[in-house]
């Protein structure tokens, strides 16, 4: 089970969870919204997801969640290629309100800067976004 400790966040609530790859040195970020965000929300009822193969900028616009309540957008945190999405939303949004930390993630991502992890914000740091 994912903890929300093993995850890095942005102030617009979004998590990124780096995981080994395939190769000895390649990296995988796996991208979603945190617990915060879909309460906020409301009931999710439609996601809109990148393409596979599509580039993405840190802190560009990389999804749209739609609610009962409202249409927001996800934002990448860290850049680098799309290479999986997780087609289950498509059918399913309502995952994430669920399972926004195991079922609900969004897409995964090779990163092209590792260093962009350094912009984000940890556990603690996060939460207290979100005490504010």
């Amino acid at each position: 089970m994912i903890t929300p400790k093993e995850l890095l966040y942005t102030k617009e609530h979004e998590w990124v969870r780096v995981e080994e790859g395939n190769e000895e040195s390649e990296k995988i970020g796996i991208v979603g919204i945190t617990e915060f965000a879909q309460e906020q929300l409301g009931d999710i009822v439609f996601v809109e997801l990148p393409e596979v193969g599509q580039a993405l900028d840190a802190e560009a616009d990389a999804a749209i969640v739609e609610s009962v309540k409202a249409a927001s957008d996800l934002y990448s945190p860290l850049s680098g290629e799309v290479i999986e999405i997780n087609s289950l939303l498509e059918d399913q949004p309502e995952i994430i309100n669920s399972s926004p930390y195991e079922d609900g993630w969004f897409f995964k991502l090779t990163p092209s800067d590792m260093s962009e992890l350094d912009n984000l914000l940890s556990p603690e740091d996060y939460s207290e976004v979100c005490e504010d």
